[in-house]
């Protein structure tokens, strides 16, 4: 069983970094400026033998207003009351500040179970603050290194000291971890293969203040799950989230909002928008959020290409519908916007919805599983080429150069996405308007609305045709070697004597067959002789 450890303390003094060194990998964005971690962030982890459920938590704000910082704030003091352990990390370099002060009291004060971590302690400028940090009664300070992976040792035997047993486990839960195989990383993993069993990585993203993490809250039923606010760009790291709907488990991850590139200056932004695309690049199904009293801006254009460019499926959500005064009419002319601007995306699922009132919700994750379902589909082989045979019989293929492109046969290749290979001739000469003919005539006749399809189109080679064996190829390696010479030569005279321009080639001409003057005679005739 994991033991459930909670990573607190001011901010930055570090609290990602250990994150990120305990996980194994880069999953929380770790930069100078003090408050980049806002959510609270899971994940798995190892330090020595011992299986870690890590919670990377804001920095602690002394505030109790309900700005920004107070609700941070209370994200850590949830992560605090759920955890089995607290990681208390302080600034070596700095030493101990009122705020570590007053959060050491809060921390006395929930009765948890807390190691006292002095970061940034490499060399000896960290030794004042390791020896002041005696004062806070939290026992003994460890010194680590969490940038340079110094002190994980003793950070570890802290841990077996504070919580006994924690790596001993028996036979049963030993089994239990060799049938459950290896931890699967939250956006990393991709199976091609279809798995009902694993759970669905759904990605949510928009622009900012769309309404992403009031969608994800009101999903799961906690509403302090993830921060919410006002503000725009309060998410900044993609947070992800397990949930179980009606039986079916659904990976939820929460993305930064996608602003144009050109506006796009700072680094940290720059490190949240990696993020969102990363989360776009290995998830299954994305939800495109949009305010649904300005949708369809160009930002919103670029993000659904991205999507449809990366295979994965799409499903449109206009948020905010409870603000929307004509909603018929708003829904019916975002439809046709939606077809006649992303003809590729044609008939992509459109759920109108507030997330406030819980309007539209039941409507969503049905959407969701068909359009998985489609995403993951397979097609027979046959069925395919008799409807190849139709679309052919109902559109011929054009002809190019005088001759018609003869499409033969096709088949699946993959699914997720739904990926065929037609064979026919002259398929490099094709027009990309057939290609898309087929597409659409392809999702249209097995109902794939929505879905990305990938059609490659490639030649067959023709089994009668015969390599051509030139007579230098049953030459011996002596001979070809002596060939070879004298072709370089030949070219290197030709190189020094170019021919003159405007010269004309010397023409050997036949002579011409002139016709005989001498009379013809008959057969019994006899030529005379020379005179005497």
């Amino acid at each position: 069983m994991s033991l459930k450890i909670a990573i607190v303390g001011r901010p930055n003094v570090g609290k990602s970094t250990l994150f990120n060194r305990l996980a194994g990998r880069k999953l929380a964005i770790v930069d100078d400026r003090p408050g980049v971690t806002r959510d609270r962030k899971f994940a798995t982890g190892r330090l020595g033998d011992l299986d870690l459920m890590l919670i990377d938590t804001a920095g602690f704000e002394d505030v109790t207003d309900e700005s920004l910082e107070a609700r941070m704030r209370r994200q850590t003091e949830l992560a605090v009351k759920e955890c089995e352990l607290a990681l208390f990390l302080i600034d070596a370099r700095e030493g101990i500040t009122p705020s570590d002060r007053v959060f050491g009291e809060i921390l006395r004060k929930a009765g948890k179970r807390v190691i006292l971590v002095a970061n940034k302690a490499e060399g000896r400028q960290g030794d004042a603050g390791t020896m002041e940090a005696y004062t806070l009664g939290l026992g003994e300070p460890i010194p680590i290194s969490a940038e340079h992976g110094e002190g994980l040792a003793d950070l570890y035997a802290a841990v077996l000291e504070k919580i006994p047993g924690v790596g001993v486990e028996d036979d049963d839960d030993e089994d239990e971890h060799a049938a459950a195989g290896p931890v699967c990383d939250e956006l990393f993993e991709q199976d091609e293969a279809v798995d009902d069993g694993k759970p669905i990585r759904l990605a949510i993203v928009g622009r900012p203040n769309a309404g992403k993490s009031t969608l994800v809250n009101k999903l799961i039923g906690d509403l302090d799950r993830l921060l919410t606010g006002p503000e725009a760009g309060i998410t900044r790291d993609a947070v992800s989230v397990e949930w179980e709907w009606q039986g079916r488990a659904v990976r939820l991850v929460d993305t930064a909002g996608l602003r144009r590139k050109a506006r796009v200056q700072e680094k940290l932004e720059k490190l949240s928008t990696a993020d969102s695309i990363r989360a776009i690049t290995f998830a299954e199904v994305v939800l495109l959020i949009m305010d649904a009293t300005h949708p369809f801006e160009t930002q919103d254009l670029q993000i659904a290409d991205l999507v449809e460019r990366e295979g994965r499926g799409l499903v449109f959500v206009l948020a905010k519908w409870d603000l929307v005064e004509d909603q018929a009419q708003t829904l019916k002319d975002f439809i046709e916007h939606a077809n006649r601007m992303l003809p590729q995306v044609r008939g992509a699922p459109v759920i109108a919805l507030s997330a406030e009132t819980g309007y539209g919700l039941n409507k969503l994750m049905p959407a969701v599983l068909k359009l998985h379902r489609d995403w993951s589909t397979k097609v027979k082989t046959r069925d395919l080429n008799d409807w190849l045979g139709m679309a052919v019989q109902r559109h011929p293929p054009p002809s190019v150069g005088g001759k018609r492109i003869k499409p033969k046969y096709i088949a699946q290749i993959k699914a997720r996405p739904p990926t065929f290979v037609l064979n026919c001739s002259r398929a490099d000469e094709m027009p990309e308007q057939y290609r898309r003919y087929l597409v659409n005539s392809l999702r249209e006749s097995f109902d794939l609305p929505g879905v990305p399809i990938r059609i490659t189109v490639k030649s067959g080679a023709n089994p009668f045709e015969r390599i051509a064996i030139r007579p230098a190829d049953r030459l011996k390696p002596r001979q070809k070697m002596d060939l070879d010479r004298e072709v370089k030569a030949q070219r290197a005279a030709r190189a020094a004597n170019p021919p003159t321009p405007g010269a004309k080639k010397a023409v050997h001409k036949a002579k011409p067959i002139r016709p005989s003057t001498r009379p013809l005679r008959g057969p019994g005739s006899r030529r005379p002789g020379p005179k005497r």
